[in-house]
């Protein structure tokens, strides 16, 4: 039975050394292709852990307005020395306020009025903390009858809005004293 060898048994060899060939190819192939899989896996993941978290500090890291006054000016129809006092909503994280230099970090914009934020009253490098309270002074008056949009920006991005409206007409008894605008 072994006797009867022919020269086709010698090709059978060359077969298995071309089988083995084509299989180790196929095995680096998918070693390179799990490696790529893997970087690009660790990849999508760091990038989806930094966007969450930038999604989080938007959404929870948000300012809210205490109280809003202005002096009332019988004579001129306006509410002078308007200031608005904020502090962080519920658990939200520290918010910088300011940075070393003294340039407002948050931004502070108003709508429909003269009213401008004073930056000067804010500090080197303030940070709003939990249980601090921020008291933001405006240049300019309110007209009575009139309402101004405050919206705060942070750093993270999170948006505050409040409408402050000065009450009409204002009052003998009024005249000078602070009211309450929102």
């Amino acid at each position: 039975m072994f006797n009867n060898l022919t020269s086709e048994s010698d090709d059978r060899g060359q077969v298995g050394i071309g089988t083995l060939i084509v299989f180790i190819a196929l095995v680096l192939v998918a070693a390179i292709a799990a490696g790529v899989l893997i970087n690009t896996a660790g990849f999508l993941q760091s990038q989806a852990e930094q966007t969450g978290q930038e999604s989080t500090d938007q959404v929870s890291n948000n300012i809210q307005l205490v109280t809003a006054e202005g002096e009332a000016d019988q004579a001129n129809g306006e509410y002078t020395l308007v200031n608005a006092t904020i502090q962080l909503a519920p658990g939200s994280d520290a918010v910088a306020i300011s940075d070393s230099s003294g340039n407002a970090i948050i931004d502070v914009n108003v709508f429909g009025s003269a009213l401008a934020l004073d930056t000067s009253a804010l500090g080197n490098d303030d940070i709003l903390t939990d249980g601090d309270r921020l008291n933001l002074e405006f240049t300019g008056a309110l007209e009575a009858g009139n309402s101004a949009e405050v919206v705060i920006t942070t750093a993270d991005g999170s948006q505050t809005t409040f409408i402050l409206t000065g009450p009409d007409p204002i009052s003998s008894d009024d005249d000078g004293s602070i009211v309450r605008l929102a």
